[in-house]
């Protein structure tokens, strides 16, 4: 008999499981819920306003520049779907190798994913300046010549990424609800509640072809999904892989980006299940220390990848003999934003190898620090792909530098306010932990429960 760690502590039964989860919709939310709502919501509001005003008076408002005409809505963009891809990991990949552990975590990883996408894909959309003509990106009969998107360019193979990518995780959240929101559905007493989860729950009986049904589509769209985890980071990695500038124009980044994404996507996880711990007690019981030291075992060892391919940049540069590939890794360690460079180092490569102490990774305040360090360096690491290969060029008569502004930060922390107010807002609507998986794992690690747990 091997004993584990349980996956859900309380000594649960199948109703404690129902009532818990389903009460999470059912009851009013208490004052600590609902002062973390007014203030998501006030920064959600005064990002509104940012953007609106970016918007009406143009992209000068913000820090970008000649040369550096990326600045903060690209950075940002890159860093929100990486948040995105720790869901899809969690969801889809560790589904297919049927890892229990993820039962707890899987739903709201999911609609982590979700909102992770939808707030990254404002910024390239504001990042045109002429956001009211962003229906140019989609290749459709048009009359205007007839003018076609450039399918050569990377920065369209993104579109087609993101949205893919953004529809078949939002079909997986939404089908592996259905049960639960009929659950939802038939203890509903109020008239509008239960025509509201009706609907949302498609017919759903509990019947054994309606079970049948579900997971054989649940397994197909996992199975769908897992190659997003590897293409979508990897297109966005060729936003600066396909070009010629140097400090861009390497074959690691496809790899790199993607390793960087489930780094930072996972260290976001740690970070709101800390929140929703606190906020809402009762997922103490589900989502335990054994799923998040779980969760941070997979950010140190991401952790190494990512400081293993820093190192690899650095030795092909000097490897390749080119002078500007050379100069810009160089640049990037002693120059102008040296602090940048050596902030993403610190914070990626440096801070998460506190994660080899046991003691590290099963204490809730220094795995919270710890999370908001690597998304800190997550952030910084864009910034330092984008920033210090553009502002200086082959001719110093073209080098610059970028500052943000006012509207950089807003625009910047502005839209971790939409991200949380959707995210408090789902914990307080919807399952936010799937029923019918919690309670096959019950007894796994318990005594006489699952021996291969």
């Amino acid at each position: 008999m091997i004993k584990r760690t349980p996956l859900v502590l309380g000594k649960k039964t199948y109703q404690d499981v129902t009532n818990d989860i389903c009460g999470l919709v059912e009851k009013v939310p208490g004052p600590k819920y609902f002062a973390s709502l007014i203030s998501v919501k006030a920064l959600f509001v005064f990002y509104l306003v940012v953007m609106g005003v970016i918007v009406a008076k143009g992209m000068g408002l913000m820090g970008v520049n000649s040369p550096i005409g990326w600045g903060t809505d690209i950075i940002t963009f890159v860093f929100w779907i990486g948040i995105g891809h720790a869901g899809t990991l969690i969801s889809a990949v560790l589904f297919l190798f049927r890892q229990k552990w993820r039962t707890s975590i899987a739903r709201t990883a999911e609609a982590m994913t979700v909102f992770a996408v939808m707030t990254a894909g404002l910024f390239p959309i504001l990042h045109t300046g002429r956001p009211w003509l962003a229906f140019w990106l989609l290749p459709y009969p048009n009359q205007r010549g007839p003018l076609w998107v450039n399918f050569r360019s990377p920065l369209v193979w993104d579109v087609f990424a993101v949205s893919t990518y953004a529809t078949v995780s939002l079909v997986f959240w939404y089908i592996g609800m259905i049960p639960d929101l009929a659950t939802i559905r038939d203890r509903a007493k109020n008239k509008w509640r239960k025509r509201i989860y009706g609907a949302l729950s498609l017919g759903w009986r509990g019947t054994g072809r309606n079970w049948n049904h579900y997971e054989m589509v649940y397994m197909l769209l996992a199975a769908l999904s897992t190659p997003l985890v590897l293409s979508v980071h990897s297109i966005v990695s060729f936003d600066f892989a396909v070009s010629i500038i140097p400090g861009w124009h390497t074959t690691i980044f496809p790899p790199y980006f993607v390793a960087g994404a489930i780094f930072s996507g996972f260290a976001m996880v740690v970070t709101l299940m800390v929140i929703v711990r606190a906020l809402v007690p009762e997922f103490k019981n589900y989502v335990t220390i054994g799923h998040m030291e779980a969760m941070n075992k997979i950010i140190m060892a991401t952790g190494l990848m990512v400081g293993y391919a820093y190192g690899s940049e650095k030795f092909i540069a000097w490897y390749s003999g080119a002078p500007y590939e050379q100069y810009v890794f160089m640049n990037r360690a002693i120059g102008p934003y040296a602090w940048s460079y050596w902030l993403m180092v610190v914070c990626n490569v440096v801070i998460p190898q506190l994660f080899w102490l046991k003691s590290v990774r099963t204490s809730i305040p220094l795995m919270f620090v710890i999370s908001i360090f690597v998304n800190i360096g997550m952030w910084f690491e864009r910034y330092v792909i984008v920033v210090t290969s553009l502002h200086r060029d082959f001719l110093p008569s073209s080098w610059g530098m970028f500052y943000m502004t006012f509207w950089d930060f807003g625009a910047l922390i502005g839209s971790f306010g939409m991200f949380l107010f959707l995210f408090l807002l789902y914990i307080r609507t919807l399952p936010a932990i799937s029923i019918s998986e919690v309670k096959p794992v019950l007894n796994v690690g318990h005594e006489g429960g699952d021996k291969h747990g």
